[in-house]
């Protein structure tokens, strides 16, 4: 016969393993192989900066970081693989800015609701780059030129319609007093087949990163007149910032590690803790910068009300583009 005393022994050992489970997976997270799913093609812009940072986690995490691609539907795909997968912390994603917009396009419900948003990973502004040869050699000609144009006499790309350098075009316009389709948007499926039609001179300008755009610079047919970033990017030091020419537009394409959203807490203050110091690695952030990558890492917190601020500018844009349908 078990005593009173022992009933309450037993009770507490049985009550135990209750209590541990959280601080368990916890400490045990994570025990195999990591999936890191990036929405977009192998050698890309989130492809690149989720390899460099996956060099860093392993480290860390003191596991495998497999980065998976996952491509369609203008980065549904991929940020649908990430929302959908099991909530165990096994599988996490790059998130991109087009997340944000989504539903705002009619495209998709997901959204940073989808997500347990942990931080911006990098981000890569835009610029303006025209051909070498044209007929703007500063970002004060090429402005005055496009305010005396006729709307959609320039022309624009480097995404598709409603993307992310789009939207860079359109808040320039903007900030310059323009309506925000001034400048006529030719969609294209990226970088390259938009600064081969600029060299061409089958559009006005591009106005995505100029990183993309640096062997045509340094081959002499383009050139970047401006950024659309808070400083100087590193890899085009004598080029000026739209802040430093006057204007007050801000624009870069961002990155951003997501989860499926309801990670155990534990594991998601673990993931938090881990990936911060991949991220802070001196070889992780120097590799970013030497690309012309931003590093950047924040407090969940502070990601989610960026994303709120960045959606609401966003939305105002794409509804003046006639573009919103959410």
């Amino acid at each position: 016969m078990i005593s009173r005393r022992g009933l309450a022994g037993l009770a507490g050992a049985l009550a135990l393993p209750a209590l541990l489970p959280g601080r368990a997976r916890a400490q045990s997270w994570p025990s195999r192989p990591v999936t890191m799913v990036v929405p977009w093609a192998a050698g890309g812009g989130a492809d690149t900066v989720t390899r460099i940072l996956a060099s860093g986690l392993e480290p860390e995490f003191g596991q495998p970081v497999n980065v998976v691609n996952r491509t369609g539907g203008n980065g549904i795909v991929g940020h649908a693989a990430i929302a959908n997968a099991a909530r165990d912390g096994y599988t996490i994603g790059c998130g991109t800015s087009e997340f944000v917009n989504f539903k705002t396009l009619g495209q998709s419900d997901i959204g940073p609701q989808s997500f347990d948003l942990i931080s911006r990973i990098a981000s890569i502004p835009a610029g303006i780059t025209v051909k070498a040869d044209g007929p703007w050699q500063d970002f004060k000609s090429f402005a005055a030129a496009l305010r005396e144009a006729r709307k959609g006499q320039f022309t624009g790309s480097g995404v598709s319609t409603g993307g992310s350098w789009h939207l860079a075009a359109a808040g320039l316009a903007k900030a310059l007093g323009m309506e925000a389709d001034s400048i006529r948007w030719i969609p294209s499926q990226g970088g390259a087949p938009a600064l081969q039609d600029l060299v061409a001179g089958g559009i006005s300008v591009f106005t995505g990163s100029p990183i993309e755009a640096k062997p045509l610079v340094e081959a002499g047919q383009v050139r970047v007149l401006a950024v659309m970033a808070e400083k100087r990017v590193t890899s085009f030091p004598d080029v000026p910032t739209l802040k430093e020419l006057g204007v007050d537009w801000i624009y870069e394409n961002w990155f951003a590690m997501v989860a499926p959203r309801g990670l155990p807490a534990p594991v998601r203050t673990r993931l938090i803790e881990a990936a911060g110091r991949g991220h802070a690695r001196p070889e992780v952030r120097q590799t970013m910068t030497a690309r012309g990558i931003v590093p950047v890492w924040e407090t969940p917190e502070a990601f989610a009300e960026f994303t709120t601020r960045f959606g609401r500018t966003a939305a105002t844009l794409l509804g003046e583009l006639g573009l919103a349908r959410g």
